[in-house]
């Protein structure tokens, strides 16, 4: 039987260059000069470091996320307290508008209803105060425009320049926020005040947002 005649799968398969080629082999660290443990700390120090990071991240959230929470609680009354110091002007108001005499001599019925006035502002400020809101005692302290207002200057040789001598709306703060700054007359005449090097106050700022 000639070779013509053999059926296509008895012919020999001829031979191809991929298949006499040897097959790739991969590279290996030897052959190009990388130490494999040199790869692996300096894979283990990129995660490290991020690891790291992502938990200096997730603190610092925590840490603004309760900062949010603490300004909510405390501040979150800021509006109805200033309100409420509306009426606790109101009440104060209504009682300093009756004469000392006309209280002294008053009857019992009247008398009674002053008590009970004064007893609801006591009561109003407290609950106030449960609350975060503080009332400011300026006088005889030095001006602070941070926390006070000037209304008018009042001469005085015996106190130093600027200082409050006078209170004529009581002012608040709640937390370390103004709420509403005391309106105050301060001295003017006296002697000028000494000038004190204060480290510890010059880097103070007052939150004004409440």
């Amino acid at each position: 039987m000639s070779d013509e005649n053999k059926k296509p799968e008895e012919q020999p398969t001829a031979a191809t260059p991929e298949a006499d080629a040897p097959a790739a082999q991969p590279e290996t660290a030897e052959e190009t000069g990388v130490d494999p443990i040199e790869v692996l700390k300096a894979e283990n120090t990129d995660l490290k470091d991020r690891a790291l990071r992502a938990m200096a991240d997730m603190e610092n959230l925590r840490r603004r996320t309760e900062k949010e929470i603490k300004d909510a609680r405390q501040y979150s009354v800021s509006s109805f307290a200033r309100d409420m110091l509306n009426v606790s002007d109101n009440l104060r108001r209504a009682l300093e508008a009756l004469p000392e005499e006309d209280r002294k001599n008053a009857d019992a019925g009247v008398a009674a209803l002053i008590e009970g006035v004064e007893m609801i502002e006591r009561d109003l400020l407290n609950q106030l105060e449960k609350n975060g809101v503080k009332k400011l005692e300026p006088e005889g302290q030095k001006f602070d425009p941070n926390f006070h207002q000037a209304m008018f200057e009042v001469p005085n040789t015996e106190v130093p320049n600027n200082t409050v001598v006078q209170v004529v709306q009581a002012g608040y703060v709640i937390g370390d926020r103004v709420l509403r700054p005391a309106m105050v007359g301060v001295s003017k005449g006296g002697p000028k005040e000494v000038a004190q090097n204060s480290d510890a106050d010059a880097g103070q700022t007052v939150d004004k947002s409440a």
